[in-house]
């Protein structure tokens, strides 16, 4: 894993669990994290593509 792929997946996981609500049932919290995973997913590529333009 390069290190703009884990620093990244480092900053999401983070943010995800900061903000995880407790409360919630272990489903709720399973699909956010999906969700989350999927967007970061996504987003990465353009970040990448960001980081080496400039």
């Amino acid at each position: 894993m390069d290190p703009i792929t884990l620093s990244f997946c480092a900053v999401v996981c983070s943010c995800l669990s900061v903000t995880a609500p407790k409360f919630l049932g272990v489903p709720i919290l399973l699909g956010n994290g999906v969700s989350v995973g999927i967007i970061a997913a996504m987003t990465l590529p353009y970040i990448k593509d960001i980081m080496h333009a400039s």
